[in-house]
């Protein structure tokens, strides 16, 4: 068998208790939405306490932020269980519509949840009255944070792997993704692309972010970090796409890389698909936001 690294032995459940012949469990999962919002909400608070950073000063005081929080995380859920109901599997929870609803059984979409963050950032600034740009562009520096971390309890949940590969850091992730896939008999070994993505879609973006916010003056610059977030983590996802497992409703007998959209096996999956109007838009916004 090639060298291969054994997946690490950890339990997607941190704690769990019984109450009332119920068990209630706390997951690695749950966590990282927790603490990245946190981490997210400390980042906008220091940010605030700096009325040099901002152009015009903060966009708002530090007694909104409490508000701003809760818009956020019911875009993040909202947003992010109606797309992955709509993106990816649109004909078995219309089946079922009840099942649209059990978010503890799993399945967020990270574009969903990115389209109803932006329409959280937008109500919350007409029903506050707080001015658009800087908004946005501290949200998008606050993201990052709970990106890198979702990814990595991905891995923790042996979600979302790989696509099979022969280099020497490929994970054998256990259950459905351990089937054999090039050799009969041994397990199949694939790429870690939760990790590929937490490192870049969450530590390296995040850091560019963090650095242009708090260094070098960009919250100055109105819709420079907003594009800078748009095109860093469309291009990040749409390169892991090519080492990340499709979903398997789009792999079929004439379609194995599990592309959404194709011509003669030549197209794009579906991340690469719903990224690309990121690229575009976070590269148009940049170049404006620049010349600005």
């Amino acid at each position: 068998m090639l060298a291969a690294i054994p997946f690490p032995d950890i339990s997607p459940i941190i704690f769990s208790v019984t109450l009332f012949g119920m068990e209630l469990a706390l997951r690695w999962y749950a966590m990282a939405y927790i603490v990245g919002i946190a981490l997210g909400w400390q980042i906008i608070k220091m940010a605030l306490k700096r009325p040099h950073l901002w152009k015009n000063g903060p966009p708002m005081g530090a007694d909104k932020l409490e508000d701003l929080l809760t818009y956020i995380v019911i875009g993040v859920i909202a947003g992010g269980r109606l797309g992955y109901v709509f993106f990816y599997k649109p004909a078995e929870f219309l089946a079922d519509p009840i099942d649209i609803l059990k978010i503890w059984e799993g399945g967020l979409s990270f574009h969903g949840g990115f389209l109803g963050v932006v329409l959280a950032v937008l109500l919350f600034s007409y029903r506050h009255k707080v001015a658009l740009a800087p908004l946005a562009d501290i949200t998008a520096v606050s993201a990052t944070p709970a990106i890198l971390l979702v990814r990595i309890a991905n891995f923790i949940n042996a979600e979302l792997w790989g696509r099979p590969t022969d280099l020497p850091w490929g994970v054998i992730f256990p259950g459905a993704a351990a089937q054999s896939c090039a050799t009969v008999g041994e397990p199949c070994v694939r790429h870690p692309s939760q990790l590929y993505e937490a490192g870049l879609e969450g530590l390296l973006l995040g850091t560019i972010l963090i650095l242009l916010a708090f260094r070098f003056g960009a919250l100055k610059k109105s819709w420079l970090l907003s594009g800078v977030f748009f095109l860093g983590y469309g291009l990040s996802r749409f390169l892991v796409e090519f080492v990340r497992q499709p979903d398997a409703q789009f792999v079929t007998e004439g379609n194995p890389l599990g592309l959404a959209y194709h011509i003669n096996g030549i197209g794009l999956t579906m991340g690469q698909t719903l990224t690309l109007p990121m690229i575009l838009v976070g590269l148009a916004v940049v170049l404006v936001a620049r010349k600005r």
